[in-house]
């Protein structure tokens, strides 16, 4: 077997044998295979496609291509959640201590923001003293103490996905349904759940702009799950317009802190009870969908669910007098004011525009390297749906630079699309694939 035969096979539009998929997988991880011979594989895959079994055997090889987490010691039911991605995304902070008030182990890998969507690390470490570089028997132990630990990617998760997704952006490749899935669900399997619901935005805050594209890259990871053996279930959510009200580090650390005391967006409120409830749901704890998003809302109600934040923050050496009492955070200098230039109805807010301007601001990074400023974002006050008047208070600015501050309202008030008729409030919940 060699790389050469292997590329002229796929160039060809053959299938691919498991055998052959594999061994492409070990010897470019090893180093043994070419950059730009991986390149013209990849090149192929993208141009051919990939059947239903070439995607799920080149799933488990990357999988496989490093350390795997054996989360087995929390029972035969172990539900993970993944995003694909967005701006404002801030769900996985107020799901996963409602889930883990409900009784299931949360135990959790998540990564950091780069470009225009944030990562829940960055909003995490914005909490003095949380400790997100923690070692897999303390990650362990965390979960069998609290039933929750919210940590960064320490393990050696699928180092074949880093080489490869590294590798489809410097020749054109990213947009690519086989090898998006399979670079998302090598990452879940390998960090060790049975089951998996997933966050699949859409919408131009998104990596897939389209309900159809999305219903399609959700399809094939749903099939993954199938031929892999974890349940899946994939939740379609729009992503054209910011997701709550803010955007930025610890502005999202903060509406993540009230909304588990209540006072939660519509909008973020749809998603976290849509996915909660299938979370349940899979992990064998109720299978009433509507029943379920009921449970979820009591222990808002009841406080058991900011409770479970408190004991994730502080089991993590976090300070919890900020999760107490949200003004201790620190604050930007400056707090800008965006003013509605005219009367009318909020048609439009281009998430991924958002995104951007909150980056430049320093909420995000445009390289790996970048440093985040945790204080940095935007408040969005007006949404897409909303009455607004001439002098309107439509999003707060958070900058410690003030000419970045005025440039960035400047350019957030262009992106505000204002019209003479309401429009329909947006759905959130776009379709299940199951």
């Amino acid at each position: 077997m060699n790389i050469l035969e292997i590329i002229a096979k796929k160039r060809d539009n053959k299938e691919l044998s498991k055998d052959e998929i594999e061994y492409f997988i070990k010897e470019y991880t090893n180093g043994n295979i070419t950059d730009y011979q991986a390149s013209a594989l990849i090149m192929a895959i993208y141009i051919q496609g990939m059947n239903k079994e070439e995607i799920t055997n080149l799933t488990l090889a990357m999988a496989h291509s490093g350390e795997m987490l054996d989360l087995s010691v929390f029972g035969k039911n172990v539900v993970d959640k993944h995003s694909t991605g967005g701006v404002g995304d801030k769900i996985t902070l107020i799901l996963m201590p409602i889930i883990a008030s409900l009784g299931i182990p949360v135990a959790k890998m998540s990564g950091r923001g780069l470009g225009f969507t944030g990562g829940t690390i960055d909003k995490l470490e914005s909490i003095p003293g949380y400790h997100t570089n923690v070692a897999i028997e303390d990650f362990i132990k965390n979960v069998q103490q609290v039933g929750i630990s919210l940590i960064g990617q320490t393990l050696n998760l699928a180092p074949a996905d880093k080489k490869i997704y590294a590798l489809r952006d410097t020749i054109s490749c990213t947009d690519s349904i086989p090898l998006i899935a399979s670079s998302i669900m090598s990452k879940k399997i390998a960090a060790g759940a049975n089951k998996i619901v997933l966050d699949v935005t859409c919408g131009n805050g998104a990596f897939m702009q389209t309900k159809e594209e999305a219903r399609e890259l959700a399809k094939v990871m749903n099939d993954i799950g199938k031929l892999a053996g974890k349940e899946t279930v994939c939740i379609i959510t729009n992503m054209n317009e910011p997701l709550g009200s803010a955007v930025g580090n610890n502005l999202e650390v903060i509406e993540a802190i009230k909304a588990l005391k209540g006072q939660m967006q519509e909008d973020v409120e749809k998603v976290v009870l849509e996915l909660g409830a299938y979370m349940i749901k899979i992990a064998g704890m109720g299978e009433d969908i509507e029943e379920n998003k009921k449970k979820i809302q009591e222990n808002i109600k009841n406080g058991k669910a900011y409770k479970k934040l408190v004991q994730l923050v502080e089991n993590q050496g976090g300070d919890i007098s900020y999760i107490e009492n949200i003004e201790k955070f620190k604050k930007a200098k400056f707090k800008i004011p965006v003013i509605c230039e005219k009367d009318g109805y909020i048609e439009e807010i281009p998430a991924r525009k958002v995104g951007e301007i909150s980056a430049k601001l320093g909420a995000g990074r445009m390289r790996k390297e970048d440093n985040i400023d945790e204080t940095v974002g935007i408040t969005i006050l007006k949404k897409v749906s909303d009455e607004v008047n001439e002098g309107e208070i439509l999003a707060y600015i958070h900058a410690n630079d003030e000419k970045l501050g005025n440039d960035a309202r400047d350019e957030l008030n262009k992106i505000y699309k204002i019209g003479k008729e309401k429009v329909q409030k947006p759905n959130v919940i776009l379709d299940i694939i199951k």
